[in-house]
């Protein structure tokens, strides 16, 4: 949905589809389309709040410094980008009295309240998405998405099958750091298939550590693949712990 070229999404492409932020198609990967309801658990936030670090590093808003666990993030521009969601976790960081690093902020900003509706409701302006007020077991209120508009999520299906299944190089780095953080939260298993991308393993670690990406991107990515982990693993040992 994103020119190779270019690390912002514009507001319409050249085949008249809606480009949209790498948070919001993260979410719309985590939406069924008709039921408007999550397919996974709370891995698919952190890899919101993953594309909320990468575009913000894209934006030039902050800069990496250091590496590893030492790494620290830091403010370079405070101008707002123009995206409610972005613009609160920028000020998140820049209100902190203490410095943090990737993963702590990726996790700060998976946290972010009403992310998801925040996110949806973006969409829902685009005409991407529809809010509606689903019924939980006959007697709960919820609020549920279904998709309206197929055209951007099966533009952003045709970029990772393309990474996916092809053997091209490069891939641009929005679709990099997006099959990254769908991969690692198991939001590539509806649209494509445990056994097919079994298949390609190799090629999907091959892009998703290529050398095509900066070194800052290398490391937002991988503390993004940590949180992600996180995420998953925790609420398993949790309910061991409980169990137990």
């Amino acid at each position: 949905m994103t020119n190779s070229d270019s690390n912002t999404p514009a507001e319409v492409n050249n085949d008249n589809i809606l480009s949209i932020y790498l948070h919001e198609e993260i979410l719309l990967l985590a939406l069924r389309d008709r039921e408007g309801t999550t397919i996974c658990g709370p891995s698919y936030t952190h890899a919101m709040g993953g594309a909320i670090l990468a575009e913000l590093l894209f934006a030039e808003r902050i800069a990496i410094e250091g590496e590893g666990r030492k790494s620290v993030v830091r403010v370079l521009d405070t101008r707002p980008v123009g995206d409610m969601v972005l613009d609160t976790c920028l000020d998140r960081i820049e209100q902190s009295k203490k410095q943090r690093n990737i993963q702590q902020w990726v996790t700060s900003f998976a946290n972010v309240g009403e992310l998801k509706h925040r996110t949806a409701e973006a969409l829902c302006r685009l005409g991407i998405l529809k809010a509606e007020i689903d019924k939980v077991l006959f007697v709960f209120n919820r609020k549920v998405y279904p998709e309206i508009n197929p055209l951007p999520e099966q533009a952003l299906l045709r970029r990772l099958s393309e990474a996916i299944f092809s053997d091209q190089n490069p891939v641009d780095i929005r679709t990099t750091v997006l099959l990254a953080l769908a991969h690692h939260s198991g939001l590539l298993t509806a649209p494509f298939g445990r056994k097919e991308l079994k298949s390609r393993a190799k090629r999907i670690e091959s892009v998703i550590n290529g050398d095509m990406i900066g070194e800052a991107t290398k490391q937002a990515i991988q503390a993004m693949q940590a949180a992600i982990m996180v995420a998953v693993i925790m609420p398993a040992i949790i309910t061991t712990t409980v169990i137990s």
